[in-house]
C-alpha cells in the first residue's frame, strides 16, 4: 500500500541509504570515481554514485561475456529462467516502497505515481516475461521427405541496455526482462540522473537468483560509459531508449566496432486528434491534459500536439486550460501532488527556452510558461498551454519533453492527417471519433507505432511498443521484444 501521508514519505527519505556502487559479476565495485546525484525536488545531493569509465565497462562486459559463454544462465531450461524472473518480480513487490521513493527523489515524479504506476509496470513486466519464458516455440518447416529442417531461436549474447531517467525502472525492465528470458546476459547503464534505482534493481535481481555476471549495472554518463558500452566489441546487442541525437551516436558506435545490432526507442512529437464527433469532448480534453502533464511531460509518447477541429477548438482548449490551472504542482513526496519537479535545472532551462521561442514565434500563451515554487530549491515548471501555434514553428516540430502543450486547429480530416504526419517522429498518436470507419482509415494513415483511439497511453504487455521514422526501430513489450535478443538459426538435416 502507498504510505498515507507526506510525513511518512519524508521520514523514509531521511532514512534512505541508497546503493551507490556498480554491480559487476555479482559484487559491489566502487570504481575509480564518483559523481553527485542531485534531487530535482530540492536541489540537494542525494548520494555520490560510482562513476564508470572504460575500465568499469570493460569489467562489466567481461563478466557478462563469461556468464554467457561459460555460465549456467543460457543453459538453464526456459522454465527455470522463468521461475527466477517470477522471483525477481516478487522481490520487486517486497521492495516497492523503497524503489518508488528512490525514483521520486532522483528524478522528481510524484511518489504516488512512482509507487502506483511505475512500480506496477516494472513488476508486471518481470512477471509477464517470467510466465512467457517456457512458452516459446521453434519451427520445423515442411520439407521433402528426405530432409528435416529446424528453425531455432537462440539467445543473442551480451546485451548492453542504456536507459533514460524519465521511467528509469519501467524502461530498464522492458529491456532486461525479455533479454533474460531469452537467455542473454546484460550490462545496464542507467542515466546519470537516475542511477540509484537501477543499482538497487540489480541487487534485487541477484537476490532473486540471477547468477553472478548475468545482470551487471554500471553508473556513469553517456559520453564516457555509454560510449564505451556502444563501442565494446564483446557486446552483441545494444538496446537504447533516449533522444534521437544520442541514438545516432549508437549507430555510429556499432559501425565503428563489431556491427552489433542496435535497437532504438527515441523521441516523439505525438499528435492527439480531436474530431467534432468525439464520443465525449470533455473526456477528450481531460485526457489531453492528463497526457501532457503526467510525469511532468517528460515522456516520449506525450501528446504534445493537440490537433482540434476548428468547430470545437475553443471548447476543448478552454477545458484543457482549466485543468492545467487547477493542477497541483508540488513536492513529489506529498501524496496530494499531481505534478512534480522536472529532472534538473539544465532541463528546466531547456524547456523554458522552448517557451521563449514559442512566444517569439507568435504562439499565444494561455496559461503557465514560468517556473514555480522557487523557494524550494527544486526544478518546478507551471503546466503550460499555447494555442495559435503555427504548424512550421519550433514548438510544433521539436520535442520539448516537458509540460508544454501546443494546440493547432484544422478544418477537415485530410488536413488533420497531414498535420499529424508533418514531423520527423513517428512514435504515437491519439484519435477521438465516434465513427468506426474514420477510426480505421485515420489509424492506417497515421505514421506512428501506436495509435490510441478514444483513449491515450492505454495497453498492456501483450502489445508491442516502438516507433517509426526517427522515433526508432524494434519493439519493446510483448513477445515481439524477444526478437531483439535472439538469433534465428537454420539446421538442415539430410535424412
Amino acid at each position: 500500500m502507498t504510505l498515507a501521508t507526506h510525513d511518512d514519505w519524508l521520514r523514509r527519505a531521511e532514512a534512505l541509504e541508497p546503493a551507490v556502487t556498480h554491480l559487476i559479476d555479482g559484487a559491489d565495485e566502487p570504481g575509480g570515481g564518483a559523481f553527485p546525484v542531485v534531487s530535482p525536488r530540492d536541489g540537494r545531493v542525494l548520494a555520490e554514485a560510482a562513476d564508470a569509465g572504460p575500465a568499469e565497462v570493460d569489467a562489466a562486459v567481461a563478466a557478462a561475456r563469461r556468464a554467457f559463454d561459460h555460465g549456467p544462465w543460457p543453459r538453464l531450461s526456459p522454465a527455470d529462467r522463468g521461475r527466477i524472473l517470477l522471483r525477481f518480480a516478487d522481490l520487486l513487490e517486497e521492495r516497492r516502497t523503497e524503489l518508488a521513493l528512490t525514483v521520486s527523489l532522483e528524478m522528481g515524479k510524484p511518489v504516488t505515481d512512482a509507487h502506483d504506476i511505475e512500480l506496477r509496470a516494472v513488476i508486471t513486466t518481470f512477471r509477464w516475461y517470467g510466465g512467457l519464458a517456457d512458452k516459446l516455440t521453434d519451427e520445423s518447416p515442411h520439407t521433402a521427405p528426405d530432409a528435416l529442417a529446424l528453425v531455432t531461436r537462440e539467445p543473442a549474447g551480451v546485451v548492453g541496455a542504456v536507459v533514460p531517467w524519465n521511467f528509469p525502472l519501467t524502461l530498464a525492465g522492458w529491456k532486461i526482462a525479455p533479454a533474460l528470458a531469452a537467455g542473454c546476459t546484460v550490462v545496464l547503464k542507467p542515466s546519470e540522473h537516475s542511477p540509484l534505482s537501477a543499482l538497487l534493481l540489480g541487487r534485487i535481481g541477484l537476490a532473486a537468483g540471477l547468477p553472478p555476471g548475468v545482470l551487471n549495472v554500471v553508473a556513469g554518463d553517456g559520453p564516457v560509459a555509454g560510449r564505451a558500452l556502444g563501442l565494446h566489441p564483446d557486446v552483441d546487442v545494444l538496446a537504447f531508449t533516449g533522444s534521437t541525437a544520442v541514438g545516432r551516436h549508437f549507430l555510429h558506435y556499432s559501425a565503428d566496432s563489431n556491427l552489433k545490432r542496435v535497437w532504438l526507442e527515441l523521441g516523439g512529437k505525438s499528435p492527439n486528434i480531436v474530431l467534432p464527433d468525439a464520443p465525449d469532448l470533455e473526456r477528450a480534453a481531460a485526457t489531453a491534459a492528463w497526457g501532457i502533464f503526467f510525469n511532468q511531460g517528460e515522456m516520449c509518447t506525450a501528446p504534445s500536439r493537440l490537433l482540434v477541429h476548428r468547430s470545437v477548438a475553443d471548447q476543448v482548449t478552454e477545458a484543457v486550460v482549466a485543468r492545467a490551472r487547477a493542477l497541483r504542482v508540488g513536492d513529489p513526496l506529498d501524496p496530494a501532488t499531481e505534478m512534480g519537479a522536472l529532472v534538473g535545472e539544465h532541463h528546466l532551462d531547456r524547456v523554458l527556452g522552448h517557451v521563449r521561442t514559442a512566444l517569439d514565434d507568435g504562439a499565444r500563451l494561455r496559461t503557465g510558461g514560468g517556473r514555480t515554487l522557487p523557494g524550494t530549491g527544486g526544478s518546478y515548471l507551471e503546466p503550460t498551454v499555447f494555442d495559435r501555434v503555427a504548424p512550421d514553428s519550433r514548438l510544433a516540430r521539436e520535442e520539448v519533453f516537458g509540460p508544454v502543450l501546443s494546440v493547432l486547429a484544422f478544418d477537415d480530416l485530410d488536413e488533420a492527417v497531414a498535420l499529424a504526419n508533418a514531423t520527423e517522429y513517428g512514435l504515437a498518436a491519439g484519435l477521438w471519433t465516434s465513427d468506426l470507419s474514420t477510426a480505421h482509415r485515420v489509424s492506417r494513415a497515421l505514421r506512428a507505432g501506436t495509435v490510441w483511439v478514444n483513449c491515450y497511453e492505454e495497453g498492456d504487455l501483450t502489445v508491442p511498443f516502438g516507433g517509426m521514422k526517427q522515433s526508432g526501430n524494434g519493439r519493446d513489450k510483448s513477445a515481439h521484444a524477444l526478437e531483439k535478443y535472439t538469433e534465428l538459426k537454420t539446421t538442415w538435416i539430410q535424412l
